[in-house]
This record gives structure tokens, C-alpha cells and sequence, in this order.
């Protein structure tokens, strides 16, 4: 028998799989989101997420063990429930980069009118530092009229997973959870010892400091590409290989670099070091944004360059490979492809863009010609923003044929022998 019933508020690319771990644990769930298309294929056996090895057959197989089921309203699905995990994205405004709560605002309502004594609700979404406890917390203690600490528990620990190798990720990483009080520490604690089995936990003083850790990865991330983009850009300048000036620094224990590249796409990279610079004194926070600005920066620094090898890029054709943030994975937040087609059209160049995860007519959305690897049409030049799978088997002597003849590797993941051999010119990032 189940120690738990636990509702999932939020079945997307981190809340379903999480169902699935859980229900896999042995425990019996409840999956909640707002889209009926979501509900209705996960309570059909199916997964909608589809870049996610394993899960479509561990939705499938607790799905018809009734280990789990999945409901559009929240509120019933909390009643039925002793756990709460909340996984519903925080939206970040792209111009202004501030934080809009809107959609796990109304969740958070949704499972306060649902809660009952003893229940112990964890925010699994990443958080500017203090919200769980000083925003989520009161909304909850009116809506149900809980208290929390008492009758009420209440706890943040940061999914700090990978899309398309969650599951690997969940055994691998020790859970980083922090309760409001300590007696909510403690039913988190004991709550993942249970369903994430030989998984070590690493207990924060309180669930502002574990939300202030999952800030801590990402923005040292960003940080680190930022400056990767800087080695870059000295090296193309001075022609050096800096894949290989990398490579050897990093075979020294302190030299961790990462890998340069055209943009930092996704929902978490460009995003959530803006938590901590909005929530600090002016000036306190410059290096991350400092690497925010270099690496927005990156893929007009990239075509600034494909200008010059091309002599202009006024009427020229490019194609972008790669609508996805990156490779593998159905996901557009902040992707450099969408700043590319933009910069490609401000510069009077007309982009076309392929990628195999997405439909012509979504495509299309992102103001690009939407192309076919069949029926490619002639064009000028080539960026590789997003090495799917697909494109690893191209015959790029086909595009030289159709009159192509720059290929700007965008994610430095090309031969470049290969690609010069098949009659195009090479261009990387910082190559």
C-alpha cells in the first residue's frame, strides 16, 4: 500500500516525468493541468512529452497498474492527497526580465482551496529567493485556513534535472530540499527518501536557501558560457582554436570552461540569473548580467561575421537549422533561432529554417520561411543553431550544390574537414 497520494500540479517536461518516478516508487498520484489534450493522454496511457526516453512506457505502465490518473481540477485532485508537489513554470518577460507569477499564483490557489490538515505541499519550480516562504506561504495559510508549521507543511527543493535524461538525473544528483520551519524540513526529507530511493538528500537551513542554491547552478552556468563567448571571440580575433585552448585547460583540475556558442536558450539559463539580479542593490550582481549581455549578444557577433565572409548579407539567403533552443528537445524558450531570424531580417537577409521536431505551420510562427530537408530551395549560407540527431546524417555536399557555400557552425559540433570537403566554407565559434 502507498504511504502517499500525491497530487502533481503541472504535467509538463519536468512535472510528468516526475508523476512517473513517483507512481514508479510505488506510490499513488494524481496529475493536474490546466490542458485537457494533457489530461486526456496521460489518463490514456500516453505521454506528450515525447524527447524523454522511458517515460512513455512508465506513464503507460502506472497508468494501468492505477497508480496514477490525471484531472484538469487541482483543487479535488489536493482534497484526495497528502502531498503536493507544484512544478508549474514561472514566466519571465523578455524585455523587461521581470518575473510574472501569474500562472503559479492561480495554482497555488487552486491547492490552497483544496488543503487539508496535515498536508505537505513542496514547490519543485524555481523561485526567486523568499517566495516560498513569504509568498506562497500566506497564500496558501488564507485559502485554506492552515496554518503553516502546524497544521500546514511547506517546502522548497528545485527539480535540477536535464530534459532528456531526467530520469538518469533524478538517481544521480543528491535532492537539495528546505522546509519553511523545521518540522516542514523534515516531512520533505522524509518524503524523498521515499520516493527517490539510494538518493541523498542535501538538507539547506530553510527554503530560502535552497531556492537561493538551484540560482546558484544556473547562474554559474550562464556565467561560465558567458566567458567561454569571451575566450571565443579573443580567439577568432587572434586565430587561435579555442575548442582546443579549452580542452587543454581544462585538463587541469581547477579549469572547468564550458563550451561557447551562438546563444543560451531554455527556460532556466537566461532566465533565472535575473532572479537574483532583480532582488539585488544596484551593481551588486554586475558579473552576471555582464555575461546575460555578452551571451544575447552572441548571435549578432555571429553574423556580423558571416557579413563580412559573405560581403554582405542584404538579399542573401540563409538557412537556420534549428528552431529548438537545442538539440533534441521541443522547446523554443529564448531560443537563438528566434533572434536569428529577427537579426537575419533586420540585416535585409531572407532566413529560412528547418527543423525536424517542429510543423511547417509552426514554423511559420517565428517569421522564417519553414524548408524541407527534401526539397531544400538554393540559398547562401548556413547556421547550425540546434544539432538535432537528424542533422548528424546531412550530405552537406547536397547544399554546396544548391549553390550554398558558408556553413556557420553555431554549437562548434561539426568536422570541419568534412564540411570543407563537401565544397563549403567553415566558420565556428571561435574556430
Amino acid at each position: 500500500m502507498s504511504e502517499y497520494t500525491i497530487a502533481v500540479v503541472g504535467l509538463g517536461k519536468i512535472g510528468l516525468p516526475l508523476a512517473a518516478q513517483f507512481a514508479h516508487a510505488g506510490q499513488h498520484v494524481i496529475g493536474c493541468d490546466i490542458s485537457p489534450e494533457v489530461v486526456a493522454s496521460v489518463n490514456a496511457g500516453h505521454s506528450h512529452v515525447k524527447e524523454e526516453p522511458g517515460l512513455e512506457e512508465l506513464v503507460r505502465d502506472a497508468v494501468e497498474a492505477g497508480r496514477v490518473t490525471a484531472t484538469t481540477n487541482t483543487t479535488d485532485a489536493v482534497r484526495k492527497s497528502n502531498v503536493v508537489v507544484v512544478i508549474v513554470p514561472v514566466m519571465v518577460d523578455e524585455a523587461s526580465h521581470e518575473v510574472d507569477f501569474t500562472s503559479i499564483d492561480a495554482a497555488t490557489t487552486a491547492v490552497a482551496a483544496g488543503l487539508r490538515p496535515d498536508t505537505l505541499v513542496i514547490y519543485e519550480t524555481t523561485l526567486p529567493v523568499g517566495t516560498t516562504r513569504t509568498r506562497f506561504g500566506p497564500m496558501l495559510e488564507r485559502g485554506s485556513g492552515l496554518q503553516v508549521g502546524r497544521d500546514l507543511f511547506l517546502a522548497f527543493s528545485p527539480e535540477r534535472v536535464y530534459s532528456g535524461r531526467i530520469f538518469r538525473d533524478l538517481q544521480q544528483y543528491p535532492k537539495v530540499l528546505g522546509g519553511v520551519t523545521v518540522q516542514c524540513t523534515e516531512r520533505a526529507d522524509r518524503f524523498y527518501k521515499t520516493v527517490l530511493e539510494n538518493v541523498d538528500s542535501l538538507v539547506m537551513k530553510n527554503a530560502d536557501a535552497a531556492e537561493f542554491v538551484k540560482l546558484i547552478e544556473t547562474t554559474y552556468r550562464d556565467v561560465n558560457i558567458g566567458l567561454a563567448n569571451e575566450f571565443a571571440r579573443f580567439a577568432a580575433e587572434h586565430d587561435l582554436p579555442v575548442d582546443e585552448a579549452i580542452y587543454a585547460a581544462n585538463s587541469q583540475p581547477y579549469s572547468h570552461i564550458l563550451r561557447p556558442g551562438i546563444a543560451v536558450g531554455g527556460h532556466c539559463i537566461p532566465v533565472y540569473p535575473y532572479f537574483l539580479i532583480n532582488q539585488s542593490p544596484q551593481d551588486e550582481m554586475s558579473l552576471p548580467l555582464r555575461a546575460r549581455v555578452i551571451n544575447d549578444d552572441m548571435s549578432a557577433w555571429a553574423l556580423r561575421r558571416l557579413d563580412t565572409e559573405l560581403g554582405g548579407l542584404a538579399g542573401k539567403k540563409v538557412l537556420v537549422l534549428g528552431l529548438a533552443y537545442r538539440e533534441n528537445v521541443k522547446e523554443t524558450a529564448f531560443s537563438g533561432a528566434v533572434r536569428l531570424v529577427s537579426e537575419l531580417k533586420d540585416a535585409g537577409a531572407i532566413p529560412l529554417l528547418n527543423d525536424p521536431l517542429y510543423t511547417d505551420e509552426e514554423i511559420s510562427r517565428f517569421g522564417a520561411t519553414a524548408v524541407s530537408l527534401e526539397d531544400l530551395p538554393p540559398g547562401d549560407a548556413i547556421i547550425l543553431q540546434a544539432y538535432h540527431d537528424r542533422y548528424r546524417s546531412l550530405d552537406w555536399r547536397s547544399l554546396s550544390a544548391l549553390g550554398y557555400k558558408v556553413l556557420l557552425d553555431g554549437r562548434n559540433s561539426l568536422d570541419r574537414p568534412t564540411v570543407e570537403g563537401a565544397g563549403l566554407r567553415y566558420m565556428g565559434i571561435g574556430r
